[in-house]
């Protein structure tokens, strides 16, 4: 499924080289974004198909994480940001389905993306804004 490709996109480009499926940073972060990209249908579209994650940091922002957001987007240091406040910025169904997938209580895989997820962000984001296109294209293009 295109969530394992992403967890192993992902993966690589947090430098965590494991080829194990679902485990670690890289499969959290991939079955998150898989999850916000495909699962969400429900209004005004908070992800778009092909990058959720654009979707994810309004997500994140709307819940009060707007300040952790930009730092991880801007080009200065990344504020960090709890499990707890990951858990109440998304959406239960999400964080319950991004644990099953990998095998974790929903407190491990929100403490687990809070621990990535700045980090991503910030090397998906070189910029200093979310580039378009598919969210594999620009994982591809920051490991170039």
């Amino acid at each position: 499924m295109a969530g394992n490709d992403l967890g192993s996109l992902l993966g690589s480009l947090l430098g965590g080289g494991g080829q194990g499926g679902s485990g670690g940073a890289g499969g959290i972060l991939g079955s998150l974004l898989g999850a916000l990209a495909g699962g969400k249908s429900a209004g005004g579209g908070g992800a778009d198909g092909a990058n959720p994650l654009g979707g994810l940091l309004d997500m994140l922002t709307k819940s009060g994480l707007v300040d952790q957001a930009q730092s991880w987007v801007g080009t200065g240091d990344n504020q960090p940001v709890s499990g707890a406040q990951i858990a109440e910025a998304l959406p239960d169904d999400t964080l319950q389905k991004v644990a099953a997938d990998a095998g974790v209580s929903p407190q491990e895989a929100a403490d687990q993306i809070a621990r990535s997820l700045p980090q991503a962000v910030d090397k998906l984001t070189p910029n200093g804004s979310v580039p378009q296109g598919s969210l594999e294209d620009l994982i591809r293009e920051q490991r170039l």
